[in-house]
């Protein structure tokens, strides 16, 4: 086990640890999906589905606690800005958020 993770064990806030993680991940993971639909569309959703895939791998085979959680909460991120990427194209074509002037093919 981690030296870290065996410290968050011992004063009992792993539970807070992870939860404060999993907030970081959902808050970061928010503008990456505007920034991504922005910019590459909705035809980067692959990339999502790979990372999230990837991570949930990893959550699987990795034996620490906290990076195996953190791992699968990644990944689940990963999927449901899959989700998101289409959401925010529709968002974008309700005019609550620019619009790529470079990319209007997206937007019809």
């Amino acid at each position: 086990m981690n030296v870290f993770t065996e410290f968050l064990q011992q004063w009992h806030v792993l539970g807070l640890a992870i939860g404060l993680c999993t907030l970081v991940v959902i808050g970061l993971f928010h503008p990456i999906c505007i920034k991504c639909e922005y910019y590459f569309g909705t035809r980067c959703w692959w990339w999502f589905l790979l990372l999230g895939m990837a991570m949930c791998g990893a959550a699987v085979v990795i034996e620490d606690v906290f990076l195996s959680t953190l791992s699968g909460v990644i990944g689940f991120s990963s999927f449901w800005t899959i989700m998101e990427i289409f959401e925010q194209r529709e968002r974008v074509r309700k005019g609550w958020f620019p619009m790529n002037p470079r990319r209007k093919d997206d937007y019809r």
